[in-house]
């Protein structure tokens, strides 16, 4: 069964350019992946510095392999010093 997430990112005003860097390199390196079918960047288009990752992954499992991925572990990394705030995620099953 696919796996549906959206994640939420608010990132300090003075950083954008880096984070839309740190996101190029993350959605680049994780489209590649094996399993992942949807993986898109999206910038709110009235709150600056908020983004919006909007992912579908094949399985479960497939999403339990991005997350070990050094790709992943260095954009946490690396984003976690620019955030406002901490990452929202919201996983789920498509129902209809």
């Amino acid at each position: 069964m696919n796996l549906h997430i959206v994640a939420l990112f608010k990132f300090n005003e003075s950083d954008l350019m880096e984070a839309v860097e740190l996101f190029q390199n993350l959605v680049k390196e994780t489209r590649k992946e094996e399993g992942c079918l949807q993986y898109d960047l999206i910038e709110d288009k009235d709150n600056k510095g908020t983004f919006f990752l909007i992912e579908l992954w094949e399985t479960v499992e497939h999403h339990n392999r991005h997350n070990g991925q050094d790709h992943l572990l260095n954009f946490r990394r690396d984003a976690a010093r620019i955030m406002e705030s901490s990452i929202q995620v919201y996983k789920g099953f498509r129902i209809y």
